[in-house]
C-alpha cells in the first residue's frame, strides 16, 4: 500500500511510512499553508504513531517552527486546540484501518485541508527528507478544553438514569469519554479495553462485533453502548438490545436536536434525512469530509442557514453556534464523535424513551455497508467504470433488483431501482478496499443487498 492521499489524509503501510517520507510530506505541508512559526501535533494509540509523531516534530523543528505536542488525544480535540491557537496541526493516525498501516491528517489554522490544499502539498513534495531525530516534549492539556466544550453545553445531570456501556478497545478517547459521561450523570460500564490496537470501522460493523455488542447489552442491562474509531472522530452507538444505530441516523438525530436548518452529507447517507422533513435543505456531496466541508462553507455564507454536516460513518461537523441548556457550543469544522454520542443519549434521558424509540419514529428507510478488503484500487475502479459505461453489463450485475430509475456517478456507481432499493459501489480513497452501500425498506433487505453486491463484485474481480 504505497502512501497516498485519500478522503482522510495521507495513508500507507507502516513499513512504507518511513521517517524520511513522513518528514518530506510535513515539509510540503508547511510550505503550502500559513503557520506563524508553530505546529500542533497529536497521535492515536497505534504502536507506530509515536515514532511518526517524532518524525513530524523533527521536520517542523528543522524548518524553525516551535512544536506543541498534544500527545495521544482525539483528532477533533487536536483540531480544536490548534484552531483556538490559530495554528496548523498534524494528527498521526490511520483512523479505523489495521495497525500495520498509519497516516497523517493535516489541519490548517482554520480547519481541515481542502482538496486544493492537498494538491498544493503534493506539488511541494520534494521526496524524503533526512533529518535528525526529535524527542517530543510534555503535552499541554488539550483534552480538558475539549471536555469543557461538552460539559458546558449540556445541563448538569443530562444523562442521569442511563447505564451506558463504554467499549474502550484501543480508542484514544476511551478515558476522556468515560469522564465526560460520568460528569453528565451516566453510570458507565467499561467493556473490552485492549492494549493492542483494534481497528474499529463505524461504517462497516462486522457481524462478530454486532454479536458482541448484543451480548454485552443483555449481560450488563445497558441502556446503550458507545465507542469510537481509533482516533475518535467517528462514533459508534448501540441501543439497549445492542443494535448499532447507523452513523447517518445519529447525525440526523443530532442535527434535529440542535435545530439545524441545512444538512450537508454524502451520497452514501440514508435518504431518511430528506424523508424526515426536519430540514429546510439537504445538500449531497461526494464521500469524504473535505467535500462535506467545502459544501458547508458555501452554505454558511447565509448566516441564518444553521449548517451541519455528517457522514454515514457518523463523524459530525458543526457549522453554527448551537445554544444549549448551559453554554452554547461553538462551530467545529472537523469530524467529531462526542456530539453525536452525547446528543442522542441526552434526548433519550430527557424524553424518557429508549434510543430505539427515537430511531423507530423516523421514516422506514434502512442502510447497510461493508467492504471487500485487500482489493487493489485499480481493479475496483475498473469494475465500477465498466458497470457505469455498459447498461447491459450493469443489468446482469444487478439482476433481480428490477429496472433502474436513477444512475448517479458523482462518487462511484449509485443506482436507484423502482423498488426503492439503492445500490452503491465505490473504490475506497485511502485503502485497498471496494466499498458497498445499500438502502432498502428493511434492515434485513439492506444487509442482504450488501452481501449480494460484495459476492457479485468478488466474482467479477476474480
Amino acid at each position: 500500500m504505497v502512501p497516498k492521499f485519500g478522503t482522510s489524509g495521507l495513508r500507507g503501510l507502516v513499513s512504507e511510512l518511513t521517517d524520511g517520507l513522513t518528514a518530506g510530506y510535513v515539509n510540503a505541508f508547511l510550505k503550502s499553508v500559513p503557520h506563524r512559526g508553530v505546529l500542533f501535533i497529536g497521535r492515536d494509540l497505534r504502536p507506530s504513531s509515536l515514532r511518526l509523531a517524532e518524525a513530524v516534530a523533527a521536520a517542523a523543528e528543522n524548518l524553525g517552527l516551535d512544536v506543541v505536542n498534544c500527545g495521544a488525544l482525539p483528532t477533533p480535540a487536536l483540531a480544536l486546540a490548534a484552531m483556538s491557537a490559530g495554528a496548523p496541526a498534524v494528527m498521526v493516525t490511520g483512523s479505523h484501518i489495521p495497525a500495520d498501516r498509519n497516516g497523517l491528517k493535516f489541519y490548517k489554522a482554520d480547519g481541515e485541508i481542502t482538496k486544493a490544499d492537498e494538491a498544493a502539498i503534493l506539488a511541494s513534495y520534494d521526496g524524503e527528507a533526512v533529518l535528525p531525530s526529535a524527542q517530543l516534549g510534555a503535552a499541554p492539556d488539550a483534552l480538558q478544553s475539549y471536555a469543557r466544550r461538552y460539559l458546558g453545553y449540556f445541563a448538569a445531570g443530562a444523562l442521569s438514569g442511563l447505564r451506558v456501556g463504554l467499549w474502550q478497545h484501543s480508542s484514544v478517547a476511551r478515558d476522556l469519554l468515560d469522564r465526560v459521561l460520568i460528569a453528565l450523570g451516566a453510570e458507565t460500564v467499561p467493556l473490552g479495553r485492549s492494549e493492542e490496537f483494534v481497528p474499529v470501522d463505524t461504517e462497516a460493523v462486522s457481524d462478530e462485533t454486532r454479536a458482541l455488542l448484543a451480548s454485552w447489552a443483555h449481560e450488563h442491562r445497558l441502556h446503550a453502548i458507545v465507542s469510537t474509531d481509533g482516533d475518535a472522530d467517528r462514533p459508534l452507538v448501540a441501543d439497549a438490545e445492542g443494535r448499532v444505530v447507523p452513523g447517518d441516523v445519529l447525525g440526523l438525530l443530532t442535527a434535529w436536536a440542535l435545530g439545524a436548518g441545512t444538512v450537508v452529507t454524502p451520497l452514501s447517507s440514508n435518504t431518511v434525512i430528506e424523508a424526515s422533513g426536519a430540514f429546510a435543505q439537504v445538500i449531497r456531496t461526494r464521500i469524504g469530509s473535505p467535500y462535506v466541508i467545502e459544501a458547508m462553507e458555501v452554505a454558511r455564507r447565509d448566516p441564518a442557514a444553521r449548517v451541519v454536516g455528517f457522514e454515514a460513518n457518523g463523524g459530525f461537523l458543526l457549522g453554527f453556534e448551537a445554544s444549549g441548556s448551559g453554554d452554547s457550543v461553538a462551530p467545529l469544522m472537523t469530524r467529531d464523535a462526542f456530539l453525536p454520542i452525547l446528543v442522542p443519549l441526552a434526548e433519550t434521558a430527557a424524553r424518557g424513551k429508549p434510543l430505539s424509540a427515537l430511531v423507530a419514529a423516523l421514516p422506514n428507510r434502512h442502510t447497510a455497508s461493508d467492504r471487500l478488503q485487500n482489493t487493489p484500487s485499480e481493479r475496483s475502479s475498473d469494475l465500477v467504470a465498466r458497470l457505469a459505461a455498459d447498461a447491459e453489463e450493469r443489468a446482469r450485475f444487478f439482476a433481480g433488483l428490477g429496472p433502474e430509475t436513477a444512475l448517479d456517478l458523482t462518487d462511484g456507481l449509485r443506482v436507484t431501482f423502482t423498488s426503492g432499493a439503492i445500490a452503491h459501489l465505490r473504490p475506497s480513497g485511502n485503502a485497498p478496499e471496494l466499498r458497498a452501500y445499500a438502502e432498502a425498506s428493511s434492515e434485513s433487505n439492506a444487509a442482504a443487498l450488501v452481501r449480494q453486491l460484495l459476492s457479485r463484485a468478488r466474482d467479477a474481480l476474480t
